[in-house]
């Protein structure tokens, strides 16, 4: 685990200098778009003050020069100031992160609460109509983009229901403190968001839970429990399916990226406060700081949840060590 937790940080490191790297290869920078937009709208801004503001925001500097002190005062807790907004980068994340988090659990408990026992029950009665009907519906969960289906449920709802499913609260709510209406107006728009985001995920667990365990129901100790007279039941879920979900469990910690970064098209097709809207704006304005401290973010949430998903592997199946060869 000690080993594991150092290459973790290098791997941390790598990813950092490879986001920023990234984030920076578009021609120009926040100044640039900043500059055409005044020019667009007929201001003339000239090359004096340009030269002020790139120094003022520190975009005079070479790359790796601003990488360095990026990374420096990010070890001092300090991501950055956003250009676009002109507010420290943490405020701005803390402002979305708990809406985009609470999106992203119903979500994760929508998905294993429908996936897996679905997934059981078409392994259990494997080539059944409900089986079929299963795999359909699966199968169409993965093909649909997320995005599409938010704009089907839209267009359904609005039209025939009157309803508008944009958007985590009513109108009256948007602006007023938090208080148990609002709270409760926020349960009310959850359910559309949490069904977008969590379909294609709950598609695919079905199948590999149905795979899974039907690979475990046709192995020679699940005959012969049968053969001993063990009940149905037990045998089900005391055996097979404790095995058959090892392939979920290696995955669970790679939702932890997820609470940070939301579905980005989908959370910007229905107008949803997260995380995600926040980084697509600062992609397209070359907002570099707010850009890079979320990619970061979400990076290291998904070293950190595989290292979680191994633990929990090694816990829950005490087959599974890691050993170093010699």
């Amino acid at each position: 685990m000690l080993r594991r937790l150092i290459y973790m940080g290098v791997v941390v490191w790598i990813l950092s200098v490879a986001s920023y790297v990234i984030i920076e290869l578009p021609p120009g920078d926040y100044i640039t778009s900043y500059i055409s937009q005044l020019q667009a709208s007929g201001e003339v801004v000239d090359e004096a003050e340009i030269a002020a503001l790139r120094k003022r925001y520190g975009l005079d500097l070479p790359l790796y020069l601003r990488y360095f002190k990026w990374i420096r005062n990010i070890l001092q807790g300090d991501f950055g100031k956003s250009f676009e907004w002109n507010r420290p980068v943490i405020d701005l994340i803390a402002e979305r992160l708990p809406l985009t988090a609470i999106i992203s659990l119903f979500t994760l408990i929508f998905t294993y609460a429908v996936a897996i026992p679905i997934g059981i029950y078409s392994a259990v009665h494997q080539y059944s109509m409900g089986d079929y009907i299963f795999t359909v519906f699966g199968f169409i969960g993965l093909a649909m983009p997320n995005f599409l289906l938010a704009l089907v449920l839209m267009f359904i709802l609005f039209n025939y229901f009157g309803l508008n499913p944009t958007g985590l609260f009513s109108p009256q709510y948007i602006d007023a403190p938090w208080s148990l209406a609002k709270f409760m107006d926020m349960l009310k728009h959850l359910p559309i968001p949490v069904i977008v985001v969590g379909t294609a995920g709950t598609a695919g667990l079905i199948r590999v839970m149905r795979g899974c365990l039907l690979d475990e129901l046709r192995k020679n100790y699940v005959v012969t429990a049968r053969a001993k007279g063990v009940a149905e039941r037990t045998l089900l879920f005391k055996y097979p399916v404790r095995v058959a979900i090892n392939p979920i469990i290696s995955t669970i910690g790679w939702t932890l990226p997820t609470i940070v970064s939301g579905a980005m098209i989908t959370a910007i097709v229905l107008n949803l406060p997260t995380t995600g809207t926040l980084l697509y704006g600062a992609l397209m304005s070359q907002d570099s700081y707010v850009a890079g401290s979320i990619v970061l973010l979400v990076s290291s949430l998904t070293v950190i949840g595989t290292f979680i998903s191994d633990i929990l592997l090694m816990w829950l199946d005490p087959r599974i060590r890691y050993e170093r060869s010699i």
